[in-house]
């Protein structure tokens, strides 16, 4: 491919990631393995150049552009070499014409500035959109950490989790050996550290109310020794169903999944009500803790949408809550930086269960946000979550 054609690929794979932003479809990544995988003239330093350009222009734009050739004038304002292959050349792009539509440089949409956690302030935005480092977590099920980084001396020990190896840029873990023998998983320090605020230990019911694929479940049974019984549940049956070969790989055999109906969870989760020493609510969010490595989800949120988060997470507490077993503990977490998903949430919750006790949080890094915690990529080079635990009365 010319560097010209290299830039229209990037305008139209951008023009399928906005609609898709627009309508709910698939993620960038996915968009991109689809586009090339019809496209197979494309060499591997072509598929990689125009990924570089989509995602340079996408991080560039907080606010939803209307076409993909907007977003990518954008980013050819600030580089005249690329600015020079709008010239019309065979499979490149049309010349800029004056009164063309530019799309704006950007980190966060307009309407969500002033929606961020105090401590998140404008000095903080633009690590939010910085590349986020390769974090693996050590499973202690089936090796230790030094001897992991001892077959991986490219790694560095990740500063807050004492689990954690950090790699760098373009390190391929999934083909290593260690990820195919469940030594190693790929997870950001933050996830880890989240899972040890839990402490789950040995013998213990452990719920993780909203498990997806699993992550935080490997890593609550890692802390458990694999003794005990977790129920790993989530109303995402696409996600729970990539659950089992992760489990197989790290050795966990005391997890039991269970597919959840929507606002109808504690009919499935009936015979543990009131019995679980330990409820992980990893809660469904806006996800601005993620840009790092998911930018276009920015143009996927909507005051519309950001509302329904904000009830379906006081849902999810209210069903929590109902889990607990007296002197059981409560975790809520998610991978949002706005205040009420975080903090507000947070205080809003133990208003109505003021039974609940709020307790401190045993975990590195964060700063104090409310009852909770805050990790943000700026201050702490994790994604950003907020975390909260509640202990109920014995």
């Amino acid at each position: 491919m010319t560097p010209a054609a290299r830039v229209q690929a990037a305008i139209e794979l951008l023009d399928e990631i906005i609609e898709a932003a627009r309508s709910g479809g698939a993620a960038a990544d996915t968009l991109i393995a689809r586009y090339f995988k019809t496209r197979r003239y494309a060499g591997s330093k072509d598929r990689r150049a125009v990924r570089e350009l989509v995602y340079r222009a996408i991080r560039r734009s907080g606010e939803r552009p209307a076409l993909g050739r907007a977003a990518m004038l954008g980013l050819a304002q600030e580089d005249e070499a690329l600015i020079a292959l709008f010239d019309g050349a065979p499979h490149g792009p049309a010349p800029f014409e004056a009164g063309e539509a530019i799309a704006d440089a950007s980190v966060v949409p307009a309407w969500l500035r002033d929606r961020f956690d105090p401590l998140v302030d404008e000095a903080e935005f633009p690590a939010l959109l910085e590349r986020a480092p390769l974090d693996l977590r050590v499973n202690r099920l089936k090796a230790f950490v030094d001897e992991v980084r001892a077959e991986l001396p490219e790694s560095v020990p990740t500063p807050l989790s004492p689990l954690g190896l950090r790699l760098p840029e373009g390190f391929a873990a999934e083909d290593h050996p260690l990820w195919h023998s469940g030594a190693v998983e790929v997870q950001d320090e933050g996830s880890q550290l989240l899972s040890q605020a839990a402490a789950a230990k040995r013998g213990m019911l452990v719920v993780d109310l909203c498990a997806g694929a699993g992550g935080k479940t490997l890593a609550l049974a890692a802390e458990m020794a694999n003794e005990g019984r977790i129920v790993a549940s989530d109303a995402d049956r696409s996600r729970l169903s990539r659950m089992q070969p992760r489990l197989e790989r790290a050795g966990v055999t005391i997890v039991e999944q269970r597919l959840l109906n929507p606002m109808r969870e504690l009919e499935a989760l009936a015979d543990i009500r009131g019995k679980a020493d330990v409820v992980l609510v990893d809660a469904p969010c806006s996800g601005t803790g993620t840009w790092r490595r998911n930018p276009e989800t920015r143009w996927r949120l909507t005051p519309e949408r950001l509302s329904r988060l904000v009830n379906l997470q006081a849902h999810l507490l209210d069903v929590a809550a109902e889990l607990m077993k007296p002197g059981g503990t409560l975790v809520y977490a998610v991978c949002s930086l706005l205040a009420e998903e975080g903090f507000g949430q947070a205080e809003v919750f133990g208003r109505r269960r003021s039974a609940l006790v709020s307790e401190a949080l045993d975990i590195s890094g964060g700063r104090a946000s409310g009852s909770g915690r805050l990790l943000t990529p700026a201050h702490d080079g994790t994604d950003g979550f907020f975390v909260a635990r509640w202990k109920a009365s014995c």
